[in-house]
């Protein structure tokens, strides 16, 4: 069995809805280099308008380990770590040079444009108003930060049109 020198590369980290901020303090205290980029948002919330630091990537975090068994058992036993992003033949490094781009991009305080996260046909839910909870099919963008989003009830569609922003795509896992 051929045996090669363990190296240290950086990983990507899937992690629960919301807890990129967990997940990242859980692995510093077990002394894991880890890094969540973040952005300035606006608030979601209606009664203000603040800027908050927000993840770029929500659900997800890198994390950078020479995945030994010891050190990979304790990155996903962290609190809200779900699993390293990979394919069958085990967990798959990100470049060091992607890594390193992102941190640069965060670290100053110029707006940063992201593309668009929904494709037509995305599970989504809608996670704030009048809707929240409801699980639907993304159709399309509108203007003015919309989206459509098929609802499926009794055998039946159903159109809503809500705020892009009330939307969050449902991951696809495939075990």
């Amino acid at each position: 069995m051929k045996h090669e020198a363990l190296v240290r590369k950086w990983y990507v980290l899937h992690t629960k809805s919301r807890f990129e901020n967990v997940v990242t303090e859980g692995l510093t205290k077990k002394s894991l280099e880890v890094f969540l980029p973040k952005i300035q948002v606006q608030s979601r919330r209606k009664d203000r308008k603040l800027l908050i630091r927000a993840p770029l990537f929500p659900g997800y975090v890198f994390v950078k380990t020479d995945l030994n068994p010891y050190q990979h058992l304790e990155i996903v036993k962290t609190v809200g770590a779900v699993r390293l992003i990979g394919n069958k033949t085990g967990p798959v490094p990100v470049m060091d040079e992607t890594v390193t781009s992102l941190q640069i991009m965060v670290a100053g305080d110029h707006t940063i444009l992201t593309g668009s996260r929904l494709k037509r046909g995305d599970r989504v839910m809608v996670v704030n108003g009048p809707f929240t909870g409801v699980t639907g099919i993304f159709i399309r963008y509108k203007s003015q930060g919309r989206v459509v989003v098929n609802i499926e009830a009794l055998g039946q569609y159903a159109a809503v049109d809500v705020d892009q922003d009330d939307v969050e795509k449902i991951p696809h896992f495939i075990p």
